[in-house]
């Protein structure tokens, strides 16, 4: 059989999806964990992955029963924004900085004071914060400046492991985007901007060359087939960022909102222009078609509810009945900043608790805490709006707190919309393998997904008298009174 192997390398682990060539049906799956790291230090030694890749792979061709020879095509999504530094022989300099690593945010803060958050979105189409790549470049020259002296390559996460793979380093608009350093309106990189960190550095050998779409990366390299036991001619796609390929294995149409619900919760819409927000809340990167993909991304997503599960000692589908069992009327309302925020950027908050009781009851504490993540998501739908972002399509949920009833029905409850689920298990794993498959056969992207995307199926309506209304009320209370408080 001829296959095309998504992969999604996440915060968390790796997972490879194995599809038909030909329909896309999906034929087998694998995964392998990452070591577990925490904000503030989020780091992780890139090798990792490539370890994780391989036992991922190799366990979705016993799935599949199939050989690694039956791989055509391979394609790569994960984790934004990260630093791998690399040496003048391609050696990782230092752990990998990860996207919830918020250590640069002081470095950040002295970026913005040297050029004003509106000159930031005009030029890239966000306004940075720790999460962005350029924060971890002055972090590394300002904390560690023999590693800086050293690097002579910088690559995002998912460059590193299309580099491992293809022998050649290169990245796409999605991801180059969320560097902070990248204009994916004019496809060019703004050497001035690195220039803030290292005006004496040359920027432009460093940086991977930044592909589109559906332009192959070139086909395995003899190092990465012998490792993974890889055909030299499969071919390797230009990767993607994981939300951004989730868009691809969604299917998600213009004016589509998607809630992302997994380690980190994110909100975003396609769209065929850029936005560009000066007040820092939409991310205004590109997507993994030529167009855009606004976002608002937040810290603190299905983390928060492993918390409270803990702390009430329940399991989490106990943690869901709770929560739908809940009276509404009096429950608290949480500021789910528990490792600080993105969204609004507030890297050292921590969560507050508003609104308790002597009758509150654990019902209303599991509610608090779904709620709290998804107030934060719908506050960010509506900063897509007021940028400009049509958001009167479809809402769509997916991540693995989409698999909670719970988070489903307060969604559909805080929308007042019809929720809607897909059919793909992994979209960004999906995702990624439809990219690999438009690469191979050389057709666009875009309609690659039109045609052979996973399905989205209606699944959750809002109920009547859910008083979700009051309670984003109260919430937007209590996180401005923490968003207030920087201390």
């Amino acid at each position: 059989m001829g296959l095309v192997a998504g992969v999604d390398s996440s915060t968390q682990s790796t997972k490879v999806v194995l599809h038909d060539e030909d329909d896309l049906t999906v034929v087998g799956r694998g995964a392998a964990p990452h070591p577990q790291t925490y904000p503030p230090v989020s780091e992780q030694d890139p090798a990792t992955w490539w370890s994780a890749l391989g036992l991922a792979l190799a366990a979705a061709l016993a799935d599949a029963e199939a050989t690694p020879a039956d791989v055509r095509a391979i394609s790569v999504a994960a984790q934004c924004h990260g630093l791998v530094a690399l040496d003048a022989r391609d050696a990782v300099v230092r752990p990998a900085k990860l996207w919830n690593d918020t250590t640069s945010a002081p470095q950040m803060t002295r970026l913005l004071e040297r050029m004003p958050a509106r000159e930031w979105a005009r030029r890239t189409g966000s306004v940075p914060t720790a999460a962005f790549t350029i924060s971890k470049l002055a972090w590394l020259r300002e904390l560690e400046p023999e590693a800086f002296a050293r690097t002579a390559r910088v690559l995002l996460p998912h460059d590193w492991l299309t580099f491992r793979l293809a022998g050649e380093a290169v990245t796409d608009r999605s991801e180059a985007s969320g560097t902070g350093y990248f204009d994916a309106a004019s496809g060019r990189y703004d050497h001035e901007l690195l220039g803030l960190v290292d005006a004496d550095v040359d920027w432009a050998p460093m940086l991977p060359t930044v592909l589109g779409p559906s332009s192959s990366a070139g086909t395995v390299s003899a190092a990465a087939a012998a490792a993974l036991g890889l055909r030299r001619d499969t071919v390797v796609g230009p990767g993607a960022g994981d939300q951004h390929a989730s868009a691809l294995g969604l299917g998600t149409r213009p004016a589509d909102v998607v809630y992302v619900l997994g380690t980190s919760g994110v909100v975003f819409t396609t769209s065929a222009t850029s936005t560009h927000d000066e007040t820092g809340t939409v991310d205004g990167v590109a997507d993994a078609t030529g167009g855009y993909l606004p976002l608002v991304s937040t810290l603190n997503a299905a983390k928060v509810t492993d918390t409270f599960a803990r702390l009430l000692g329940v399991d989490h589908d106990e943690l869901a009945r709770l929560a739908l069992a809940a009276d509404p009327v009096g429950t608290p309302v949480l500021a789910a900043f528990l490792d600080g925020e993105r969204k609004p950027d507030l890297p050292a908050a921590t969560g507050t608790l508003a609104g308790l009781t002597n009758s509150t009851t654990r019902e209303q504490v599991a509610r608090a805490a779904i709620d709290g993540v998804l107030f934060g998501l719908v506050r960010g739908e509506g900063a897509l709006a007021a940028a400009g972002a049509d958001t009167s399509g479809r809402v769509i949920v997916t991540g693995g707190g989409a698999r909670s009833a719970a988070y489903r029905q307060l969604l559909a409850d805080a929308t007042g919309a019809t929720v809607h689920v897909s059919t793909s298990v992994e979209a960004v794993a999906d995702g990624a393998a439809l990219q690999a498959a438009a690469c191979l056969h050389g057709d666009d992207v875009r309609a690659v997904r039109d045609a052979r995307a996973a399905e989205l199926l209606p699944d959750t309506e809002p109920r009547p008298g859910a008083a979700s209304e009051e309670l984003f009320a109260r919430y937007l209370a209590a996180a401005e009174w923490r968003g207030g408080d920087r201390s």
